[in-house]
């Protein structure tokens, strides 16, 4: 996926960490940062640029220090852009043209930084656009409102500021931090963390991604990793609900990977990990700052994997199937951005979801640690998928909305049809 843009000049080196971190699809951004300022001499030195696009709420970071961890939390967005033909062999043959944020994720830092959560917004959710600046048009111009539009057109309809605008609106809070990721740009990232690991409960043969893998644990990366993010036909029911299911797992995976594997200490795998994706992230123009680079690190290098939640915004099927709209369990998502308060996922909410459990490992080969239970229930002891164990925890959301915790293993099924 590639952003509508002419060229550039090369990025700063700050810029070039961000994109280093942020083009795992937001969580690299999330639980790397502590270590960017290894790289950043050597790349400082040769890599200079400005900022690229300022978003309307950048307002809010005023009281962000210079440097040390941040006071209070924070929120920004990212958008996986796949524009067609280019990405062409994972995209649908009708939408040879446009440039598409098919992957939408917002990441919310709690104010006393205790949980994170990263919620995906399905690229099919009908949404209304506000009112946008025109990124193409002289300073002051504007595009007008819109209803009724897919979320993943509005990339190509007013650039990424308009697609933040459009989330802000639709969850209540501020956005003032974005950045688009290209999906090349993750086939990049992974190769450079040496793999991600990923577990499929049946065998995917897709040849719509070219995704073809046995049932059980595997390394990816590179072409692989990005035709398992891809794959849409291949998993769940076919639709992007399951791909989603896919992703949150991917991501989850990356994240033990990161903190288990000592990625956090190897200067020289950061820095690797960064000039991997130095030609595939755009950051709005606070987001290069390398004081909000290093707060944000700070902030949540050291946070638990259980308090880190993924969520799929809850939505339902228009008349027609074509699209989706936000369910009434949107409003409890809503809510709990909105008062800052942690999200536990119900213990029914696995239920529908497009993950299942991988074969069993052979003998003397334990299944990875922290596997859902086989028959994809809570674990006996009641301890909500939150990770804190807590009986006074927060109030658990309709069942409707699904996801994982970042120190759960999910194992993506296949596609039946």
């Amino acid at each position: 996926m590639a952003a509508r843009h002419g060229r550039q000049r090369r990025p700063s080196a700050w810029r070039a960490l961000g994109k280093g971190l942020a083009a795992s699809v937001a969580v690299l951004l999330v639980s790397t940062l502590g270590v960017a300022a290894y790289a950043v001499a050597d790349l400082y030195d040769d890599i200079q640029e400005p900022p690229s696009f300022t978003l309307e709420s950048e307002e809010v970071l005023a009281d962000i220090p210079d440097i040390g961890v941040m006071d209070g939390g924070l929120t920004f967005f990212l958008a996986g852009i796949d524009k067609r033909p280019a990405d062409g062999a994972f995209g649908d043959p009708e939408e040879d043209s446009a440039v598409l944020n098919d992957v939408n994720l917002l990441v919310h830092i709690a104010q006393d930084h205790s949980h994170v959560e990263v919620v995906s917004f399905p690229r099919d959710m009908l949404v209304r656009v506000p009112e946008c600046a025109d990124p193409n048009g002289a300073e002051g111009e504007t595009l007008s409102a819109m209803s009724g539009v897919k979320l993943n057109t509005v990339f190509h309809h007013g650039g990424l500021g308009c697609v933040a605008k459009t989330v802000e609106e639709l969850v209540g809070i501020p956005i003032p931090l974005a950045g688009v990721v290209e999906f090349y740009g993750v086939a990049a990232i992974s190769e450079a963390i040496g793999g991600v690991d990923v577990c499929l409960a049946d065998p995917i043969d897709d040849p719509l991604s070219g995704l073809v893998l046995d049932a059980g644990h595997h390394s990816i990366s590179g072409m692989t990793a990005l035709a398992f993010l891809r794959t849409r036909h291949g998993v769940g029911d076919g639709s992007d609900l399951g791909r989603i299911s896919s992703q949150q797992a991917f991501m989850a995976s990356l994240m033990r990977k990161v903190q288990q594997e000592g990625v956090l200490e190897d200067p020289i795998r950061m820095y690797s990990i960064a000039k991997a994706a130095l030609a595939n992230m755009q950051l709005s123009s606070h987001l290069q700052d390398p004081a909000t680079l290093i707060s944000i690190a700070r902030t949540v290098q050291d946070l638990d994997l259980s308090n880190i939640v993924f969520v799929q915004y809850p939505t339902g099927y228009t008349d027609d199937m074509s699209a989706v709209v936000p369910s009434d369990s949107a409003e409890a998502v809503n809510a709990a951005l909105q008062a800052d308060a942690p999200i536990a996922l119900s213990a029914t909410a696995t239920d529908d979801a497009s993950f299942g459990t991988a074969p069993e490992a052979p003998a003397g080969e334990p299944a990875p640690e922290g596997e859902t239970p086989a028959d994809g229930e809570a674990p006996a002891d009641g301890t909500g998928v939150d990770g804190t164990g807590s009986p006074a925890g927060p109030p658990t959301l309709p069942n409707d909305v699904t996801g994982q915790s970042g120190d759960e293993v999910r194992c993506s099924t296949a596609n039946p049809g």
